[in-house]
């Protein structure tokens, strides 16, 4: 089978075609840039990816689409109208992509979304649902889930089968954005004020997600169907800190400063978006990808946090 993956030379996109590669298939990764892929992909170059892409040399021969590309969620936006930036890409680029694959004759659109469509905390003992009722206000979030909706219509409407996948952070060697950030701090021996956290957050190694498209393409999918999907365990922000360290040889140092502290400290700061991620639980429930799919990371959270500190230790 040949598959058309986007983004692939991206983080997660590198891992995706290691993967798949195992499996045999003829992969061919779409490009803006002129980059390295892994060896064997065939690569084929386009322009920014939005509603005018000709993605008519890309789909030629092709039987699946993982659609990886996307504008990502940043922290500090310096777009005029974020929002707008976001659909652009993210639901209308996304969209047509997926108008184009069905009527080049594509049989499975697959479609890496974001848990961030649920929201961003969970409540105790209570973790997402892929069936839950989406309330995002986070424009990523939106440009995201508004994109989903767009593919069920399609899906609906056509032969091609739609599978939707919302993971939480990802993690792995290569990784960039917070985590990065966070084993910077690690690094250099620096207290961080979390030791009295007791939350829980899922997260993704970066295998377990590309194992678990590789295995979502092989089933080939029905109609459209979203699932959410999450290491085998769950971790505090003590317990991450603590492996990540060990990971890189370190020893955390947590300080034992209540979290009503930290909480007022961000809102004085501003940055209290930002310390409720640190404090607060985000958990997933993928019993539904398990179920359907027989299902179960290759990975476990530890090994996968475990080589994504000496990666870094070592880099």
């Amino acid at each position: 089978m040949k598959v058309l993956i986007t983004g692939a030379n991206g983080f997660v996109g590198r891992a995706v075609c290691r993967r798949l590669a195992v499996e045999g298939w003829a992969l061919r990764g779409a490009l803006r840039r002129q980059t390295a892929l892994e060896p064997g992909i065939e690569p084929v170059h386009i322009a920014e990816i939005g509603p005018a892409t000709d993605w008519r040399a890309a789909l030629e021969g092709v039987e699946a689409v993982v659609h990886l590309a996307a504008r990502v969620h940043v922290m500090q936006d310096k777009s005029a109208d974020p929002l707008a930036a976001f659909r652009l890409v993210n639901r209308d680029g996304s969209l047509h992509l997926a108008e184009a694959a069905a009527a080049a004759g594509v049989k499975q659109f697959l479609f890496v979304s974001s848990v961030k469509v649920n929201g961003e905390a969970t409540e105790p003992g209570r973790p997402f649902r892929p069936d839950d009722s989406v309330v995002t206000k986070d424009p990523y979030g939106l440009s995201k889930w508004e994109a989903e909706q767009g593919l069920a219509v399609i899906a609906a409407r056509s032969a091609m089968a739609v599978t939707i996948l919302r993971p939480p952070l990802v993690h792995g060697p290569g990784v960039g954005g917070n985590l990065k950030s966070l084993m910077a701090v690690l690094r250099k021996g620096i207290p961080l004020p979390l030791g009295l956290v007791e939350n829980q957050r899922s997260l993704l190694g970066v295998d377990n997600l590309a194992d678990a498209i590789a295995c979502a393409l092989k089933d080939g999918g029905r109609g459209c169907e979203t699932f959410l999907l999450r290491d085998g365990e769950d971790v505090s922000t003590p317990r991450l800190i603590r492996m990540l360290a060990a990971g890189m040889g370190k020893t955390a140092r947590l300080l034992p400063v209540p979290p009503v502290l930290l909480r007022l400290a961000g809102l004085l700061t501003g940055k209290g978006a930002a310390v409720d991620r640190l404090l607060g639980s985000l958990q997933l429930d993928d019993h539904a990808f398990r179920t359907r799919f027989g299902w179960s990371p290759p990975v476990t959270l530890e090994e996968g946090l475990t080589a994504m500190a000496r990666w870094f230790g070592e880099s």
